[in-house]
């Protein structure tokens, strides 16, 4: 029951966080220099956070995940096989070939696959976008940027949901400070990215609170699907 109530905290500050650190540019009024500067500043805040986040997450997860089956898979394999000394060494000299694909093959793959996804994403929006005479490119680009970074934002809930399901209490602290050192400034750079494309107000607040809604939401569902299982 405490586990609950952390993950309801940690989500509602999680979300408060995140979305009020975004109203901050639709607060201020800024001339046309600086909304320039502040929407090259927020591109730049979007790029670091897919090139120095996004990416060394996804391959330290594949890594370390790889790890764990192959750890578990070895001493299975050993003592199976512990009356056999012969086969013993045997299966220690065959042993980085039986712990299957090494991990740049997952690694490459789930790049690829993160691209062709992007790239589905990109033709969607593409695509509602000309059906609707009412939307330009503009509009294109933002559903673009804001479900690109919702789905790494619904990933980050399923993290910090199954950390907290695992009862560390230094996990949880370490995946919480990562996920909202890293989403704040991207819910920055998403609204002066989404002001620059033109959208209305309105518009930008929706796309926000999708935004902050995403992780919370995933985190609380993760976190009880587990105990439920």
């Amino acid at each position: 029951m405490d586990e609950a109530v952390a993950i309801i905290l940690i989500s509602v500050a999680m979300f408060l966080g995140c979305f009020l650190l975004g109203l901050i540019p639709l607060l201020i009024k800024l001339s046309e220099k600086r909304l320039q500067f502040v929407s090259i500043f927020g591109a730049g805040l979007l790029c670091g956070t897919a090139l120095a986040i996004v990416l060394p997450e996804g391959v330290e997860l594949l890594e370390e995940s790889w790890r764990v089956s192959s750890c578990s898979v070895a001493p299975a394999a050993a003592n199976q096989n512990a009356s056999d000394v012969g086969v013993g060494h045997q299966l220690q000299e065959e042993d980085p070939r039986s712990k299957g694909l090494p991990a740049r093959f997952f690694i490459g793959v789930s790049l690829v696959v993160g691209f062709i996804l992007m790239f589905l994403v990109d033709q969607i929006s593409s695509y509602c976008s000309i059906h609707d005479p009412r939307t330009g490119m503009s509009n294109r680009t933002s559903i673009t940027a804001t479900l690109g970074l919702v789905i790494h934002a619904a990933a980050d809930g399923v993290a910090l949901g199954t950390a907290v399901a695992s009862s560390q209490v230094t996990v949880q602290v370490v995946v919480f400070l990562a996920v909202i050192l890293h989403k704040a400034p991207a819910a920055f750079g998403l609204v002066t990215f989404l002001m620059h494309a033109g959208l209305e107000k309105k518009q930008i607040q929706k796309h926000l609170l999708v935004f902050s809604a995403a992780a919370p939401v995933l985190s609380i569902s993760t976190y009880f699907i587990l105990n439920a299982s």
